[in-house]
This record gives structure tokens, sequence and C-alpha cells, in this order.
């Protein structure tokens, strides 16, 4: 923050905001960090890190764990909302959330009481799944020698 309590806005931080706009789903910060360099931008990837684990604290980005991977989205909507998010490309999908009733009373059937929840539902997108099921297998291509 700036001594008048605005934001500071770097010309790095600007180029990553563009990069991320222009991603469909989540994105690793090398990802992002290939993207911005190959656009021609200078920054480095602890740049990268620092600026979107800034934006995370904010809430102006989403992150999500996949695969291991701590990955990173432009988040344009500042209600509480979920996502179904392709594991082969990070397509994200934002989608309604169950009842909260149903959450509720698995909670206490549980007991537990709810104070925060979040709900990211993993799965391969209609793409991935075609190009999966087109892709020859490493038997298949050993059977055929």
């Amino acid at each position: 923050m700036s001594e008048h309590g605005v934001a500071r806005h770097t010309r790095q931080k600007d180029a990553l905001l563009q990069q991320l706009r222009g991603c469909e789903g989540f994105v690793s910060a090398q990802e992002l960090h290939r993207r911005l360099t190959d656009s021609g931008a200078s920054v480095g990837l602890a740049t990268v890190y620092r600026q979107l684990n800034s934006l995370a604290e904010s809430g102006a980005v989403d992150t999500v764990r996949l695969d291991g991977q701590q990955m990173f989205r432009i988040c344009d909507d500042d209600s509480h909302h979920h996502h179904l998010i392709c594991s082969g490309c990070g397509k994200t999908i934002e989608i309604e959330p169950p009842d909260m009733e149903w959450m509720r009373q698995i909670a206490r059937s549980h007991g537990f009481k709810i104070n925060s929840h979040t709900l990211e539902i993993f799965g391969l997108c209609s793409d991935c799944q075609h190009k999966r099921a087109t892709q020859p297998t490493r038997n298949s291509a050993i059977e055929r020698r």
C-alpha cells in the first residue's frame, strides 16, 4: 500500500493481471511467468509468485492446489463461489453450491459446526476426455511393433 492507502500498481503487476485475464482457467505461477516472458515482459519468477500471493490474500485471485501445485485464476466476482476444475487443462467453471442446509446437516451429523467452506470439484473436461480417448496408449504402441 502507498502512503495514501492505495494499492501500488506496477508495470509488472499490470502485465501479470492482463495475462491472468487471458487465461480460461487456473494457471501455475510458472505457466504465467512463461506467458509473461513470451509476451516480452521482463519479470522474474519470484516477482510473479510474490504478486500472485499478494493478489490471493486480497481476494483478487482465486487459488487452489492441483496435483500438489498452487494454481491461480483471476476473480472478477466478489461473491463467494465454487468451481468445477479440469485437472487436465485447468479450465474452470463457476458452479452453484450445494444447499447450505445439507452442508449444515452433514457437519452436525459428525459433530462439526461450519465456520467456512470451499468447494472445488476436479475432473476432466470434455476436450481433455476426448484427447485422452484418442491418444494411443503405451501398450497399444508396443503391440504394433
